[in-house]
């Protein structure tokens, strides 16, 4: 039997919180989840989407003035995957997607295009609508919500709500929130919880990933898992159909979009071996044996 090593890297899967929350449902600290949300919320208009300098090609720009759905959905939607065991108990079923109008970035290049002729090209062109709303539904019943917004004013997010018959969690804004009823849990209950349900992968190389950085040390934990993983031949925390799923939200979303937020099915990559797959495991347990030099010369694991 061969291994199926993943063609996807999310970083989000390996932020600390995200790491923390995936960590807590697995013990069951929130019961059963019944709902999840996550997003890419990330005003990119004028710095990047109309810098030209920003992106080869201009890909970026181009690809939100032709395409209109949640064109980057694995940001949200990896870790909210993961802690509901998506193709690890449950499966994706069917989404519905709804996006706005576009009410920021034809007016934009309009205004670009005034000043410099390189920006005509992009005037008057069926940009996607500012904010995309994509909801899923599981085979056994659960939602998430998966939203999508990289052209209005507003701070970044990707939202990370997990919504639990015992407690619930939420990320954005700052702080980061844990419920076990009405209230949000003092932040020195929330370290105790840190030191508690912190992941092997956190305790092991989260320290040295704070002095490297990369997101706050999230690149540095999903590139060292991923050398680990390879080198002692061990199944990828994200595999490939884990890929193809996450990826397939983007095209399905635009089919819903473009048909008045019908209904679209998920198709199940797996196909039915997401009733018997395991849980991705957060385990060290087989791994750990690529070392790490810190930017600390003292500082060796």
């Amino acid at each position: 039997r061969t291994k199926k090593h993943c063609i996807i890297l999310e970083n989000c899967c390996y932020d600390f919180f995200e790491q923390l929350t995936l960590n807590m449902t697995r013990n069951g600290m929130f019961g059963e989840l019944v709902h999840a949300e996550g997003a890419y919320i990330h005003d990119l208009t004028r710095d990047w989407l109309f810098n030209k300098n920003a992106y080869a090609d201009m890909w970026r720009l181009k690809e939100n003035a032709s395409r209109n759905g949640n064109l980057y959905p694995t940001h949200g939607l990896g870790p909210i995957a993961q802690c509901m065991n998506i193709n690890r108990g449950d499966r994706m079923d069917h989404l519905v997607s709804m996006s706005t109008n576009d009410f920021t970035m034809n007016n934009i290049a309009n205004e670009m295009a005034a000043k410099d002729p390189f920006f005509q090209e992009f005037t008057n062109k069926p940009f996607r609508g500012n904010m995309n709303t994509t909801l899923i539904r599981t085979y056994r019943g659960k939602s998430l919500m998966i939203q999508h917004d990289v052209s209005s004013p507003r701070p970044y997010s990707r939202i990370h709500v997990l919504s639990g018959t015992k407690g619930s969690v939420g990320k954005w804004p700052s702080p980061e929130r844990v419920a076990f009823g009405h209230s949000w849990i003092k932040k020195e209950e929330l370290d105790d919880l840190y030191k508690k349900y912190s992941t092997p992968i956190v305790n092991h190389i989260g320290a040295i990933a704070k002095d490297v950085g990369g997101h706050g040390g999230m690149d540095f934990i999903m590139d060292w898992r991923l050398i680990d993983c390879l080198r002692n031949g061990l199944p990828l925390d994200q595999d490939v159909y884990d890929a193809a799923l996450w990826s397939s939200i983007s095209p399905l979303s635009e089919k819903s979009v473009s048909s008045r937020s019908k209904t679209m099915d998920i198709p199940d990559f797996t196909r039915g071996n997401w009733k018997t797959n395991q849980p991705v495991s957060l385990s060290l347990e087989g791994g750990a044996t690529t070392k790490v030099r810190s930017i600390k010369p003292d500082h060796q694991l």
